[in-house]
């Protein structure tokens, strides 16, 4: 027997005190992991918007040379502007899931895993009909790589560079193609990269956290899992000055500029600015986002397309652009 200070006795090892003290570890352990549970919810629901956004940015618009390739809800495509060779029967066709623009040829992928394109056939670059299984496209300028289902990689068109030299790729789950390179970014987050080194536009192989990439004409541009952004290659026209940027969702890599999406729908930009391709600070509600060849093209939550730079015929046709969103399932 025990006597506390006021000379209540209280007796050694009571099973009462014993189980009020275990109930309450446990009540402690519900609470906290409960709350360890709704902060992984919150992180995971948080990530999935931003995947959406992702896939919805890389998806609906994609501005070439000379041409901007637009996908709109029911799974249509048009193409605006004059690449120099005609985008022949494009308008027929349907259940396209996401498209991408080289220099001179368009490129889409259908909802059954198969390929079209047309466009400049010059070095074999709309060679695609065998295709199958395929999960995402990507346009240079003038060869195309298909991401398989099963994290691999095909390739078609010009390789004098050796762009086309991914056979032995895996694991990959986002693929790009730069002018004359490509990349791809595997499940861990780190890239590889094929075709045309000579601006460093390849020194990727540190790079670690990357959910996606683009590559322009002559660098090559990450996007990390924290929503900022790395880059690499030539920075004549400082398309390089990323490193301050944050909360980014989509990028996009043209010819000597560097494009960003954010979170809340505005835009930022960085590089060449000889034609005000990079004058967006206006730009809001946009969804989607494409940097081409002296203009950059964007995609606003109503459906309709805002454009600055040189692409006349995106100015002309603005009005048209319309009942453009996510594809259909």
């Amino acid at each position: 027997m025990l006597m506390d200070p006021k000379g209540i006795s209280i007796m050694k090892g009571n099973p009462v005190v014993r189980m009020s003290v275990k109930e309450d570890r446990l009540k402690i352990g519900i609470i906290v992991g409960i709350i360890v549970l709704a902060i992984i919810f919150i992180f995971i629901i948080i990530n999935l918007s931003r995947d959406k956004n992702l896939e919805q940015s890389n998806n609906m618009l994609s501005a070439g040379a000379a041409h901007t390739t637009v996908l709109h809800t029911d799974g249509t495509v048009s193409v605006i502007g004059d690449s120099g060779y005609p985008q022949i029967e494009i308008e027929t066709w349907k259940d396209i899931l996401a498209v991408s623009t080289g220099s001179a040829h368009t490129v889409g992928l259908a909802k059954n895993g198969t390929v079209v394109a047309t466009g400049d056939n010059l070095y074999g670059q709309i060679e695609v009909k065998s295709w199958e299984g395929i999960a995402a496209v990507s346009a240079g300028a003038y060869h195309t790589v298909g991401l398989k289902e099963d994290g691999t990689v095909v390739a078609a068109g010009d390789n004098y560079y050796k762009q086309l030299e991914i056979d032995s790729w895996s694991g990959i789950i986002f693929v790009a193609a730069g002018a004359i390179n490509t990349i791809g970014v595997k499940e861990d987050g780190t890239v590889v990269s094929a075709g045309d080194n000579s601006r460093g536009q390849l020194e990727v192989d540190d790079w670690t956290d990357i959910v996606s990439v683009s590559s322009g004409s002559n660098h090559t541009i990450g996007l990390k899992s924290d929503g900022t952004v790395i880059a690499v290659g030539d920075n004549s026209y400082g398309q390089l000055d990323v490193e301050e940027w944050k909360d980014i969702i989509f990028v996009s890599a043209g010819v000597g500029i560097s494009i960003g999406l954010k979170e809340d729908g505005t835009v930022i930009a960085t590089g060449d600015n000889y034609a005000g391709q990079i004058d967006l600070l206006n730009w809001e509600k946009i969804v989607a986002v494409s940097a081409g060849c002296g203009f950059t093209v964007g995609i606003k939550s109503d459906g309709t397309a805002v454009e600055a730079g040189k692409h006349e015929d995106l100015k002309r046709d603005i009005p048209y652009v319309r009942d453009v969103g996510n594809p259909p399932n």
